[in-house]
């Protein structure tokens, strides 16, 4: 193996080739900043701020995006659903769309907002309203217990879990079952706030009072909600959002399209669909970036039953994102040939890619990562994420535009330069580069990175590829030309 100089001279060479092949692409886009590229923007959008995704995007984003691609019917995917923001977003343009989602805790959520907006609409938020109101599950009587697995136990105070029991209890007497089901999904939307844990990325931060502090700095989350007034506001949120507020509007409102969510794993559900089908692909990956969803979202997942076995389960199917995700060995069979050897070839073609991870192997080596299974994950990361785009390009149909979200991250002291890297893998699977929408302000690399080599900022992007499809009548003319 090269010396580390070599090493980093060789990926500092392959950055610049990579840079200059994209340089007329990469463009400062000042419509977007950070909080329309996250979650932020969604905390007072009527549905969107029902419940807590920091990962999503946010729907004023997606409204950019359809403008800009003046998409106003037809049928988008999006194969990393997450709370839903690409589907609605759709389907409020009298767009079709179709998810895949991995975790129950999102699917939970894109269901239930599906659900509701099916009901109608004045009598189900009067039905909350009297529900929040009666307040029954204050008085005295069985409470269903809470179904703990190891990472959530002691997550609630004694009176906040015991109230939360009583809760649900008094829930599952309710004879209408999707009224019964919007009022648990009330409850899984405050669960962060009324226990001691807060999400931070790649795990549950535990509060001091809880007795499971990790690490050397105390953690106080600050003021810790009451069941009671959590669960009161959320329902009454909920049926704020219901009750028109403009009745106008809402009665020439265009047809909104149908929404089709798939749950399960995206390598065994694209294969499913069909190709050439979609006018645009509109996505946001989990990023090259250590989160473990499984644990940030533990509350939720635990709450929906999801046992020991099946977070272990969850954890390995999801797309390599952290350092305990195994090699997917059965990949190949899957995803499907075809998109296979298109993705592995673009994966070990990438020179840059290849650059940095000989480089991470190294180090390794001589014992410099914080973690050793940084290597795995970004290899399968790139990996997985070369056979998926290559699975995605052929359900694009001809011209058709594919939007992805996604973030650059550092180890080690390098960047790894994602939106590049992606790029060049899109391109050499059907999909062609038509813009990189660089954010005015980037971001920074972990406090860990920082404090060993210094803050550098990360560009944070939105990428614009293009199908590089022809369509059937063009390809029947060249053809017949060629004859």
């Amino acid at each position: 193996m090269r010396n580390e100089r070599a090493l980093l001279a060789e990926i500092e060479k392959a950055e610049k080739r990579l840079t200059e092949t994209f340089r007329q692409k990469l463009e400062v886009n000042t419509d977007l900043d950070r909080t329309l590229v996250s979650y932020q923007a969604n905390r007072s959008e009527n549905g969107h701020r029902w419940y807590k995704y920091k990962e999503g995007f946010s729907a004023e984003l997606m409204r950019y995006l359809f403008d800009a691609a003046g998409l106003t019917k037809g049928l988008i995917l999006d194969p990393f659903v997450g709370s839903g923001t690409a589907l609605f977003g759709a389907s409020e343009r009298g767009i079709d769309a179709v998810g895949i989602e991995l975790l129950p805790s999102s699917s939970e959520v894109v269901e239930v907002r599906a659900l509701l907006s099916q009901m109608a609409a004045d009598s189900t938020a009067a039905r909350l309203r009297e529900f929040a109101k009666s307040h029954a599950w204050t008085t005295k009587g069985p409470a269903a217990p809470f179904p703990h697995v190891r990472i959530t136990e002691g997550a609630f105070s004694a009176e906040n879990e015991t109230k939360l029991g009583r809760y649900l209890h008094e829930v599952d007497k309710l004879r209408d079952p999707d009224l019964k089901r919007v009022l648990r999904f009330a409850a899984m939307s405050v669960l962060e706030a009324i226990s001691f844990t807060r999400k931070d990325g790649q795990y549950l931060r535990w509060d001091f009072r809880s007795g499971r502090t990790l690490g050397r700095k105390r953690f106080d989350k600050g003021t810790i909600a009451g069941f009671d007034r959590a669960v009161t506001d959320k329902i009454n949120e909920i049926a704020a959002d219901l009750s028109p507020a403009d009745f106008l509007r809402q009665l020439y409102a265009p047809q909104h399209g149908r929404i089709t969510l798939l749950s399960g794993s995206c390598l065994d559900l694209i294969p499913t669909l069909g190709d050439r089908s979609f006018d645009a692909i509109v996505t946001s990956p989990p990023y090259c970036n250590r989160y473990d969803y499984t644990r940030t979202y533990a509350l939720e997942l635990a709450f929906l039953g999801t046992s020991e076995a099946g977070f272990r389960h969850l954890r390995q199917e999801m797309l390599s994102c952290t350092v305990e995700n195994r090699d997917k060995e059965d990949i190949e069979r899957r995803i499907g040939c075809s998109a296979y050897r298109k993705g592995i070839a673009a994966f070990e073609n990438q020179s840059l890619l290849q650059a940095i991870l000989e480089y991470l192997d190294y180090c390794r080596e001589s014992d410099l990562l914080n973690n050793n299974g940084i290597v795995r994950m970004v290899r399968n990361y790139f990996r997985e994420m070369a056979v998926v785009l290559a699975a995605l390009a052929a359900k694009l149909k001809p011209s058709g535009l594919f939007y992805m979200v996604n973030d650059n991250v550092r180890y080690q002291g390098i960047q790894v330069p994602v939106d590049l890297m992606l790029s060049d893998i899109a391109e050499n699977v059907g999909l062609s580069v038509e813009t990189i929408w660089v954010l005015p302000r980037g971001k920074g690399n972990s406090s860990q990175q920082m404090g060993v080599h210094g803050r550098e900022e990360l560009r944070k992007c939105v990428y614009v590829w293009r199908s590089k499809a022809k369509s059937a009548t063009r390809s029947n003319r060249e053809l017949a030309r060629a004859a």
